[in-house]
C-alpha cells in the first residue's frame, strides 16, 4: 500500500467557515497578532488571550468538516495515509482521519504555563482563570505561538521523507518553518498541490498543480488517484 501524506493549511478549514489566520489587514479576528498569539501577549494579558481563544474554540465546535476533510479520510481505504496540518481545529479527526499530526497545536487542548508536558483535552469552549495545573499555574492554549519552536517539526519531516505521494492543500507555503516541510519529500515522491492561488512550489520542486479550492480540488485529486 502506497504511503500518502496530506499536508493541509488554513484554506482547508476556511471552507468550513473557520477564518484564516491572518487577514489582508494584518489582523486576526480584529486583533493584532502581537496581542493574542505570542508568549509576550500571554505574560502581559492572559485574560485577553484566554477570551480570544475561547471564541476561536467556540467557532471550531460550531463548525463541521467539509467534503474535503471527508475525501481525505475516505482515501485511508486505498492508501497508508497520514495528515500533517497547520490547523489547530479538529475537523480532520471529526471527518474520520485516523492519523493526524498538528504542527501548531490543538485548540481543544490546554497546557500548563510551567510544565509543557502537562496537557489536558477539553470538550467545551469556555476557559477561565480557575483552570489551573496541579502546580497552581494557569492553563494556556496548547498552541504554538509566534516566537516559539515547532516541537512536531522533526517528526513531520520524517513522515514526509517516507512518502510515496504528497498532497499539499489549502496552504500558501508562506509560514515558516512549516512551509519548508515540502523540501523533505524524497526525489521519487509524487507531489500534488491543491490551491487556487499557487502557481508553483518554491525551490523548483515539480508538482501537479490543481488550481481549485480545497473541496473541489480534492474531488478532482481523488478521481486522479483512484
Amino acid at each position: 500500500m502506497k504511503r500518502l501524506l496530506v499536508f493541509s493549511g488554513a484554506g482547508m478549514s476556511a471552507e468550513s467557515g473557520i477564518a484564516t489566520f491572518r487577514g489582508s489587514d494584518g489582523l486576526w479576528e480584529s486583533h493584532r497578532i502581537e496581542d493574542v498569539a505570542t508568549p509576550e501577549a500571554w505574560q502581559r494579558d492572559p485574560d485577553l488571550v484566554t477570551r480570544f481563544y475561547n471564541m476561536r474554540r467556540k467557532k471550531v465546535m460550531e463548525a463541521s468538516p467539509n467534503d474535503g476533510h471527508r475525501i481525505i479520510a475516505s482515501l485511508e481505504k486505498y492508501f497508508d495515509l497520514s495528515v500533517i496540518t497547520q490547523n489547530i481545529d479538529d475537523l480532520h479527526e471529526r471527518a474520520g482521519s485516523s492519523h493526524v499530526m498538528h504542527l501548531h497545536g490543538e485548540i481543544m487542548q490546554l497546557r500548563s504555563s510551567v510544565n509543557p508536558d502537562d496537557i489536558v483535552t477539553i470538550d467545551y469552549w469556555e476557559v477561565n482563570n480557575q483552570h489551573r495545573c496541579p502546580k497552581g499555574s494557569r492553563y494556556r492554549p496548547n498552541i504554538v505561538w509566534f516566537g516559539e519552536a515547532v516541537p512536531m517539526f522533526e517528526a513531520a519531516a520524517r513522515e514526509i521523507s517516507q512518502a510515496d505521494m504528497l498532497v499539499v492543500v489549502g496552504t500558501s507555503l508562506l509560514v515558516y518553518p512549516a512551509a519548508g516541510l515540502v523540501h523533505y519529500a524524497p526525489p521519487q515522491c509524487q507531489i500534488f498541490v491543491v490551491d487556487p492561488n499557487l502557481d508553483a512550489l518554491p525551490g523548483g520542486l515539480k508538482a501537479t498543480m490543481i488550481k481549485q479550492g480545497a473541496q473541489q480540488g480534492l474531488r478532482q485529486l481523488a478521481d486522479m488517484l483512484l
